[in-house]
């Protein structure tokens, strides 16, 4: 296949190159820095030469936006927002002036769509879908995406939960607070944690390309999401760590001042289920967190 990677010189984007590329297929990446032979430049705003690499493209799956680990000024709320519509919306307008155009289109969103739940569990068909900053960020960039249709190309929006894997996004930072002694549970601890192996995020990239019956959004999450104090207990436990200091939220507030990010990040309760993979027959490689964090940590 023909695949192009939108914003793919991140964390997730390296990981889906590596398992196409593994695989045989031809990837392209689209970079505001390109560096390899596979990648071509794009500023994300405006249509240019890398329309071209669109044409007869098996997949287009687009990965960009600015972080959310970011402190929530205004400055930043502005471009966590422009840059998921802007560049959805020049994919868009890219697409269109294709005369064989990409069969499906993949556009990243988020679990974070659904409201704090603690006892709800949020699918595609059920979901409580809220409004507050976060949400809306994720409403406008599904409503931009499935704004227009078309009938030669599949459009996929990916509710994506917390993605671990061992080479980048949130596990070396878990493993290293574990590992100082300050892995207990944050705030109540009761808030539910939605996450998905690296592996399995992959494959059901591949599952989705695959199965010409999905559309839509669709949750790409674990099947067993778990409390903020039970991965922590797992992690200390796989991890040999006899003890973990708790973070009430006061310390988490200044902590993350500290740090220049939000607290949203850790006591959002994320409660989803991935009924559309599931009732596909997707078979998750890691289901559980125990098998999860034991291979992360075996790699």
């Amino acid at each position: 296949m023909k695949i192009i990677i939108a914003g793919g010189s991140g964390f997730l984007g390296e990981n889906l190159e590596k398992y196409f590329t593994e695989k045989g297929n031809k990837v392209l990446i689209l970079t505001r820095n390109p560096k390899r032979k596979n990648e071509l430049y794009w500023n994300a705003k405006t249509v240019g030469e890398w329309k071209n690499s669109l044409e007869k493209a098996d997949v287009l799956i687009n990965l960009t936006g600015k972080s959310v680990d970011c402190r929530y000024t205004e400055k930043n709320k502005q471009e966590i927002y422009s840059s998921r519509i802007e560049s959805t919306k020049v994919l868009q307008q890219a697409v269109n002036s294709c005369s064989d155009k990409p069969k499906i289109w993949l556009n990243a969103s988020s679990a974070t769509i659904y409201v704090h739940s603690e006892k709800h569990l949020n699918t595609e068909e059920n979901g409580v879908i809220g409004d507050d900053f976060s949400m809306n960020i994720c409403k406008s960039w599904e409503e931009e995406f499935f704004t227009i249709k078309n009938n030669e190309t599949r459009k996929v929006a990916l509710r994506t939960s917390i993605v671990l894997g061992d080479n980048g996004g949130a596990f070396p930072k878990l493993k290293l607070i574990t590992k100082l002694g300050l892995g207990g549970k944050q705030g109540r601890g009761q808030q539910m944690v939605s996450w998905i192996h690296i592996d399995d995020f992959c494959k059901a990239v591949e599952w989705i390309i695959d199965h010409e019956n999905m559309t839509g959004a669709v949750n790409i999450t674990a099947p067993n999401p778990v409390s903020n104090e039970e991965m922590m207990r797992k992690l200390r436990i796989q991890l040999n760590i006899p003890f973990g200091l708790n973070a009430p939220v006061w310390q988490l507030e200044i902590a993350s001042i500290l740090l220049k990010t939000e607290t949203e990040l850790l006591l959002k309760s994320r409660n989803v289920y991935p009924e559309k993979l599931s009732k596909t027959g997707f078979n998750f490689s890691y289901p559980g967190m125990d098998e999860a964090i034991h291979h992360l940590l075996k790699t």
